[in-house]
């Protein structure tokens, strides 16, 4: 438990005090945001914000992961690195990406195929090496088993070790790109991806923590879960979340610094190996079903408009639809915010009832 307060502590402290000295060198450098036109007008006032703070989101947790162990005198697990390697991996996809878009002032930043190809790389060494180390208790990082709340009785190994790895690694990269997408289209608003992610990263904090003190290790029955560390998956998650919060003091509306890609990549990538890795794969569904929503409105808007000629949204991602909408875009931030806590709430509700019923 000390971990996860140092970690939370450190990573709020380092992204508090740390954005303003990056805004002031992004402010030197030039290193504005870019804003379609075709976006709301209201949003035309943010041009030249600075961008890429997603950077002092993916220091400060580092940072704090460090500490975290330096604190304890423990050593870190392979589960937590792998969960820092594909936010740290994705981050850097998206800091290329938010750098070409600032350096030559255009919307564009890296091409689809050079994008695809980065996050594909990443994703692909992340679940590759998440199906290795295994320890005295013969548990991996992650499994071949399609899990909800554990590990169900659907394993993509039924044909085989190889037939398992490839199905695996395309599982995987499925989850990382719909969760970094997902992050990415909430990014749309001051605060608005910032303070989901928080709410998401705090159930896995409880979901980490609660694992680890019913883990088959400690504990072991039928309701035990068989996770490899999920103490120091809480620890992670603490770290994002104390990294989110203290960034959220400089990127609510108005806000002074955006997370670009390099963040909304970074912060999906976290949650997708955070779940992975925890063994509540579909469990994400709900404690990131303001991701799902926003993304699905993009989806609908797309496939309506392809489909009938007609556009079912004013705009879409949804949030823009209530902007165009009138709503002012602090009202769409809180509610949008209310509605990510109801479904983390929902899903940590499910992620208790299925452990007190299954007794």
């Amino acid at each position: 438990m000390i971990a996860v307060v140092a970690a939370s502590a450190v990573s709020m402290v380092c992204a508090l005090f740390g954005t303003p000295l990056y805004i002031r060198f992004l402010v030197r450098r030039g290193y504005g945001q870019f804003i379609r036109d075709d976006g709301p007008t209201t949003h035309h006032t943010k041009r030249g914000t600075p961008t890429m703070g997603g950077a002092v989101i993916i220091g400060s947790a580092v940072a704090a992961y460090a500490a975290a162990h330096l604190v304890t005198m423990s050593p870190p697990t392979v589960s937590g690195l792998l969960v820092l390697f594909l936010m740290s991996g994705l981050g850097l996809v998206g800091f290329l990406d938010d750098y070409i878009k600032i350096s030559r002032q255009r919307s564009l930043g890296l091409r689809a195929g050079a994008k695809f190809a980065g996050q594909a790389l990443v994703s692909v060494a992340f679940a590759v090496l998440a199906l290795q180390f295994e320890n005295e208790a013969f548990l991996t990082p992650a499994s071949t088993r399609i899990s909800f709340i554990r590990d169900t009785p659907i394993d993509l190994a039924f044909a085989g070790a190889a037939v398992g790895l490839v199905l695996f690694v395309l599982w995987a990269f499925f989850m990382i790109a719909a969760e970094s997408n997902g992050v990415n289209l909430t990014d749309g608003l001051d605060g608005l991806a910032t303070g989901a992610t928080v709410a998401t990263t705090g159930a896995y904090v409880l979901i980490g923590l609660w694992q680890s003190n019913n883990s088959c290790e400690l504990r072991p029955g039928p309701q035990c879960y068989e996770v490899r560390d999920p103490r120091d998956l809480a620890v992670v998650a603490a770290c994002v979340m104390g990294a989110c919060f203290g960034f959220l003091w400089w990127n609510g509306s108005p806000a002074k610094i955006f997370m670009g890609d390099t963040g909304s990549l970074a912060l999906g990538g976290a949650i997708a190996g955070l779940a992975i890795t925890s063994r509540t794969e579909l469990l994400l569904v709900l404690l990131g079903g303001l991701f799902v929503i926003i993304t699905l409105s993009v989806v609908i808007q797309v496939g309506s408009f392809k489909l009938t000629g007609r556009r079912v949204f004013r705009m879409a991602p949804l949030q823009h639809h209530f902007e165009l909408a009138g709503w002012g875009e602090v009202t769409i931030v809180i509610r949008f915010w209310l509605i990510a806590g109801v479904f983390v709430g929902v899903g940590l509700g499910i992620f208790y009832a299925e452990w007190v019923v299954g007794i």
